[in-house]
């Protein structure tokens, strides 16, 4: 009776260990399918074009910043905000001096925007206008279509401009 008891014990820790086995697989491949699912996408991702479609009505004079993932699977993210003379700006989240040090991107402070390499700070105002120098990297009117409710900046634009990001680490 007690090698019929053993036994029990035995194949009651074998379903116990397989059963473990199958939930850990299970979550590992749930964790690398939610890793892999980008692709380029986003909420503010056109899945039909791959173009960074940002609403115009999410636009404030706090900079908001729009993430997004080029097709090299370079994280990028472009921020805009309403400047005071009620222009929409936009631009890179990365520094034109600062950006190859990884740390050349911005926070905000307030309607600020911090570069977290050297600390300069700029403005709204400044967005887009100043090209050259420590600011953010300025995406033009030539680069970006708009309507009444977003602004589209192309894929291929953003995909050329992926090398700046290549050492983000944000």
């Amino acid at each position: 009776m007690d090698r019929a008891k053993k036994e029990k014990q035995k194949n009651k820790k074998a379903v116990i260990l397989a059963a473990a086995g199958i939930f850990s697989a299970a979550a590992i491949v749930a964790a690398v399918l939610l890793m892999n699912r980008g692709g380029g996408e986003s909420k503010y991702t056109n899945p039909q074009t791959g173009d960074l479609v940002i609403p115009k009505s999410g636009i404030t004079q706090t900079p908001s910043f729009y993430p997004y993932e080029a097709a090299d699977g370079i994280k990028m993210e472009v921020l805009a905000v309403k400047a005071p003379d009620g222009t929409i700006r936009t631009a890179f989240n990365t520094c034109q001096v600062c950006y190859a040090s990884g740390r050349g991107y911005y926070k905000t402070d307030g309607t600020t925007l911090v570069c977290q390499n050297c600390g300069n700070q700029f403005t709204a105002d400044q967005v887009e206008v100043q090209h050259g120098g420590c600011n953010p990297v300025p995406i033009s009117s030539g680069n970006k279509t708009g309507n009444a409710d977003s602004i589209v900046i192309p894929k291929d634009f953003l995909s050329q401009a992926s090398t700046i990001f290549q050492s983000w680490k944000r």
